[in-house]
Formats: structure tokens, sequence, C-alpha cells
């Protein structure tokens, strides 16, 4: 059991956070497996109106199965009074098993590992997830965003260059992707944030991301932060002008 774990029920237990995201289950049909999941609705859903989708990844710290660690971060600052006003949109935070990964790679490594010919187990349960509340839900096809951090951030990376045409914007957080791969996801709206004193994820694989996909004609965002070591999500989801104003202002190219 993890530090983040053992503090759940006291930042999250009992609170509004816990309250207003759904607890939900999905069966995986190949193997029959139930899989844990969260969706926070927007305040008041307006008939015949739609609303966007973010779909969150979270990290290696947050796994398991108790459908509540997932919960920080980014679905607790989406959770704000502020942010639910100004932001109106469905949050789907899946959670990803204590023993799996996003993506099957070594975080730690500096360089890439060419991505694999089919997504990892979690990532495809995490994608049918999706495509589940995507065809139940008023989600505006437009918006529909992705961002992740540290493991998230690496599921971000890898999830957006399986399903390019998908996503409206996509916000990887100190996590790194096949660079070989970046031709897919140029013309997509990125922003990467990295802190540069990060002991956990080298901020190379931020650099080479970034670099790999200027140098395939696209236009991603990155802001490198001096002196942050991992938790580079702080300032990402609680920024001015972060991921969160950032993200909602795009929409999907036609």
């Amino acid at each position: 059991m993890t530090l983040a774990t053992l503090l759940m029920p006291l930042i999250l237990g009992g609170t509004p956070v816990d309250q207003l995201y759904e607890a939900r289950q999905f069966v995986d049909q190949p193997t029959g497996d139930t899989y844990s999941y969260r969706l926070m609705k927007p305040a008041a859903i307006q008939p015949g109106q739609k609303y966007p989708l973010v779909l969150f990844l979270h990290g290696a710290g947050e796994r398991g199965t108790n459908n509540r660690s997932q919960l920080q971060y980014f679905p607790e600052r989406m959770a704000s009074d502020e942010l639910r006003v100004k932001y109106p949109a469905f949050v789907l935070a899946p959670q990803c098993r204590a023993s799996g990964r996003w993506v099957e790679v070594d975080w730690g490594a500096r360089d890439s590992t060419p991505m694999a010919h089919q997504p990892g187990q979690q990532l495809s349960v995490a994608m049918a997830i999706l495509d589940e509340v995507l065809a139940e839900l008023p989600v505006d096809r437009d918006r529909v965003y992705l961002t992740g951090l540290s493991m998230g951030g690496y599921g971000a990376w890898e999830l957006a260059m399986r399903r390019p045409k998908l996503f409206a914007a996509v916000a990887p957080v100190c996590g790194g992707g096949d660079e070989r791969e970046a031709q897919r996801i140029a013309a997509l709206p990125i922003y990467a944030y990295h802190g540069d004193a990060d002991g956990a994820v080298p901020v190379d694989r931020s650099r080479q991301m970034i670099a790999a996909l200027k140098a395939a004609g696209g236009e991603p965002r990155y802001k490198e932060l001096p002196g942050v070591g991992h938790n580079s999500w702080n300032a990402a989801y609680a920024d001015a002008d972060g991921v969160i104003p950032w993200m909602f202002a795009q929409r999907r190219e036609k």
C-alpha cells in the first residue's frame, strides 16, 4: 500500500470530490474481468446540449482496486466549484490495476521503447471504457480531451498515437512516448509539462517527443519547469495559462 493510498480517506473520503464522481464498473468482454472507474458529469445537463469529455490517466502511485485513489490531482481540481461552473464537462478516470501499467515500458529510461503493435491490457481497457461512455452520454465529439501524469503521461502519449482522430487536444505531464511515431499526432494540439529536475521520468523524454513533433511539422506547446522534480502536474493543472484553460479552448479539426 502506497502513502498516497493511506492518505486517501483523509484527502477524499466523505468529501464532495468523492461524491461528485460516480463509481462505475466495466466488464472486459474478452476476459470477463471487472474494472472500476469514476465519472463526473456536468452539474446540470441541459436537454439537447452536448458537453466536452476529459479522459484522465493517473500515475503509478494511484493504481489499485479501491476506485478512489485516481481522483487525486486533475479530477480533484476539476471537481472544484469554480471549474465546474467555468468548464462544465464529463471527467472520466479509470483505475489501472496495481500490477499493471498503462504502457509496458521502463519509465526511468532515457531512451524510448518502440511502440508495440497492440496496446497493453490496461490501456485497452481504458480505451474500451472511453468508447462505452462516449456511446452512452451526450458528449461533444469535437471536444474529447486526454491528459495524464507520470505513468499516465506515458499512457496519454501512446493513446493519442493509437487514436489520433478521436481527441481534440492532448496534455501529457512528465511522461514519454515513442518519438519514432510522432508523425501520427503532429497535427494534434499538444501541451506537455515536465520538471527539469525530475528524478523519476527523465526530462529528456518530453524533450525528445517535442523535438520529434516539431520535426514532423507539428506545433506543440511545451513548458519545462526549472528546479521542479516529478510533481510538475501541480503547475500543469493549476497555472492560469496551464493545460486546463488551454485544453477547453481546443476543438477537433474536421
